[in-house]
Order: structure tokens, then sequence, then C-alpha cells
């Protein structure tokens, strides 16, 4: 799949890590370091700008060791970027850890997955189809 972009940053485009990696890396487009104190929110710039088709979003989600190492991760991860947005890509990180994190210009700071979406039409009903769990909200399942 081709997707437009225009990249304002001084990083190369996003890239996959590896051969098989779902997700490609998303740099801080900043000038220095960034301090990020402990329970902090940032929104943190990349300089991507980008098109997708229509029937297709993008999900900007958190890097395991960012979060593993450092607790950072993307306030509300994972974020959806819909195809009709076509302003610069900022990644909303915070700071989970007592530490202070500093963050550096061009500092892997997220992933972007491409994925394929539905949209629904609403059928309103009386009555739903029965199934074994029912209405069994959170924990009904029990634990393995």
């Amino acid at each position: 799949m081709e997707v437009k972009v225009i990249n304002t940053s001084k990083y190369p485009l996003p890239e996959y890590a590896t051969e098989l990696s779902a997700g490609l890396d998303l740099r801080a487009n900043v000038d220095e370091e960034v301090i990020l104190k402990p329970m902090q929110r940032l929104l943190v710039p990349t300089g991507i700008f980008m098109e997708l088709q229509d029937g297709y979003e993008a999900q900007v989600r958190p890097r395991s060791g960012l979060a593993l190492k450092f607790g950072i991760t993307i306030i509300n991860a994972p974020a959806t970027i819909d195809p009709d947005y076509r302003g610069e890509l900022k990644v909303a990180l915070t700071n989970l850890s007592g530490e202070v994190f500093v963050l550096k210009p061009g500092e892997r700071i997220a992933q972007l997955v491409i994925a394929r979406f539905e949209r629904i039409r609403w059928k309103p009903v009386q009555a739903l189809s029965e199934t074994a769990r029912g209405a069994g909200g959170f924990g009904h399942t029990g634990v393995s």
C-alpha cells in the first residue's frame, strides 16, 4: 500500500525496524532535549503529515522498550488517526515512572500501525440473541 507523506522533520521517514515488524517507528521532531517529569503529559511533534485511503486508520502505539525501561507510554493508546486528518502526527506521551525522563531529538517514541476498518449502520431491535455469557461483565469468565 502506498501512503502519501510529507516529512518536515530532519529525520528519515518512519521505518519498520525489522522485515516482519507491524509498526513503523515515529521519531521526536524536537530541536533539543525535552524533560518529561513523572506523571507529566507532553504532545510531541513528529514532522510527519500523511494521507490515508478511505477505509484505513493509523494507530499510534507505545514502544515496549520505553514503556518497560522508563515508564513512558501514550496516554490515549492506541491513538487513532482518521483518513481525513491532514495535520501533523503528534504523540501524547506520558511518564508513568517516578523518575524524570529526558527525551532526545530524533528518539523513537511510538509505533505507527496502519489498519483497515469498517463503518457500521445501527439496526435497532427489541432483543439480542442469547449466548452462554449473556450480560456477564468484567471478570465474568473467571481467572485461568
